[in-house]
């Protein structure tokens, strides 16, 4: 009775549901498995002997918006920063800007990106995460390091639309 709280039944079904997603990864020698209900998307790929996962929630037309955090920079700062977009995490975990230690970043300062284009990888629970830009534009700024530890919603990525 003690894991049958109200609020964790989601969160305990979405880990056996990954699992399971795995497991048959694994028993049809399967590489990788996306898919989608609605605005969930799951998306499992296989890479050199691990699974590497991603579970998002398409965020609504309107989160697109940056934060109101900029407006205590320099005057100037409000008026530049009101045209970027803001990558966000959609997970607590660990992340990383690239795929191991020996490999370049998935992105940095000038890239450009598509909504495709994998930005890091966060890392919870043993599981690897790649997260998709999810717009388009310039990479402006990173706002993360290697090995930090990050909460959901805070920003990772600055992108400029244009």
């Amino acid at each position: 009775m003690a894991n049958s709280t109200p609020g964790n039944s989601g969160d305990i079904s979405d880990v056996r549901r990954l699992r399971r997603l795995v497991e048959l990864m694994n028993e049809n020698d399967l590489n990788e498995i996306d898919l989608r209900d609605g605005e969930t998307r799951i998306r499992l790929r296989k890479r050199q002997d691990q699974v590497v996962t991603s579970y998002a929630v398409a965020p609504p037309a309107a989160s697109a918006a940056p934060a109101a955090r900029p407006a205590a920079s320099a005057p100037d700062a409000p008026a530049s920063d009101a045209n970027l977009l803001t990558i966000k995490s959609p997970m607590v975990g660990t992340f990383y800007g690239s795929a191991n230690p020996d490999s370049p970043a998935f992105v940095k300062v000038g890239d450009h990106v598509g909504p495709d284009t994998t930005v890091c990888i966060i890392e919870a629970m043993k599981v690897f995460n790649e997260i998709p830009a999810e717009v388009s534009g310039k990479v402006v700024a990173v706002l993360a390091k290697n090995n930090d530890p990050v909460e959901f919603g805070q920003p990772l990525f600055k992108i400029d639309p244009k």
